[in-house]
């Protein structure tokens, strides 16, 4: 059964600067800020909630599909889908584009600056759901706007049960196009703070909110995950990680659990200990797609966290 996942992929460049952003910056002087850091460090990243979240579930043994658009400069990561097994027949080369990235310095401090360049992402609303013919789940993550809209159109409209993901894309959309798009999925999920935002742009509760989908999905970091359905609330509790290294992708890797409970017809409570398994296991590596569990690993994870295994 494959998962079809609309979203993004892009490139993460990760430099790190030395000393402290407040030693550089002087506030009377904010209106001609003119600053350079030099950045030593720097890595390249795979990345993108497309990507990652297919890295994660194919880890599970699932079986993602990507419907995403990159650059010209693209060849890395499709090489690296290849290399993983990763079907690309949805993943759309645009011409004269970048594939999307992020540029991000962090300081001693971990204060970030980021410049987010969506380039081929702009473009996504050209991949049509209807030229996929056998997928039996999806989800539409962040993406160029367009494409978000036109994906979860196409996914209602072919019958294929899909979560509606926005994440950091959410303040692209008004409250009536949020509502349309939690009356056109079957499930959603947010972090803590996306929930807080989507009611205030919908004015509704996030009980009135669960009332338009099976389960509506909140995570709320070290303090694990809500999930409202069936007319209850499933206190999801986080796993003990190895180590904190690096929380990029956590959420993504969180999704993929999602993803695979839900193709597999778990309960909610099951569903969403994987997921939390899944985001305990990414947590502990930098990247978004640098850890490398095995199944058993993830069995072994879910036992220690919860006494019994995932299958």
């Amino acid at each position: 059964m494959s998962t079809l996942i609309c979203g993004s992929i892009a490139f993460d460049n990760i430099m790190v600067f030395h000393d402290r952003f407040k030693n550089h910056i002087l506030p009377e002087q904010i209106h001609i800020l003119n600053v350079a850091f030099l950045v030593p460090e720097m890595r390249r990243e795979f990345g993108g909630c497309a990507g990652n979240i297919a890295y994660n579930l194919k880890l599970l043994d699932g079986d993602p599909l990507i419907m995403a658009t990159v650059g010209d400069d693209a060849d890395p990561y499709l090489v690296r889908l290849d290399d993983l097994g990763l079907s690309r027949a949805h993943v759309r080369r645009i011409a004269g584009s970048f594939t999307a990235q992020a540029f991000i310095t962090t300081d001693l401090d971990d204060n970030q600056i980021t410049a987010f360049h969506p380039g081929a992402m702009t473009y996504s609303h050209l991949n049509r759901v209807t030229d996929v013919r056998d997928a039996t789940l999806g989800i539409v993550a962040p993406d160029g706007r367009d494409g978000m809209l036109q994906h979860a159109q196409d996914l209602a409209a072919a019958g294929v049960p899909f979560v509606f993901d926005p994440g950091q894309g959410l303040p692209m959309f008004s409250g009536e196009e949020l509502l349309g798009f939690m009356r056109l999925a079957n499930y959603a999920c947010f972090n803590d703070y996306e929930a807080k935002l989507l009611c205030d742009r919908t004015g509704r509760s996030l009980e009135q909110l669960a009332t338009e989908v099976q389960a509506l999905i909140v995570t709320l970091g070290g303090a694990g995950s809500r999930i409202l359905a069936e007319g209850r609330c499933h206190e999801i509790p986080s796993v003990q990680a190895e180590a904190v290294v690096d929380p990029t992708g956590c959420g993504d890797a969180y999704r993929s659990g999602l993803l695979y409970g839900i193709a597999a017809g778990w309960d909610w409570e099951k569903v969403g200990r994987l997921a939390a398994v899944m985001g305990a296991i990414k947590i502990a590596h930098r990247g978004g797609q640098n850890h490398r569990p095995g199944r058993a690993d993830i069995s072994d994870l879910f036992a220690k966290a919860f006494g019994s295994t995932p299958w």
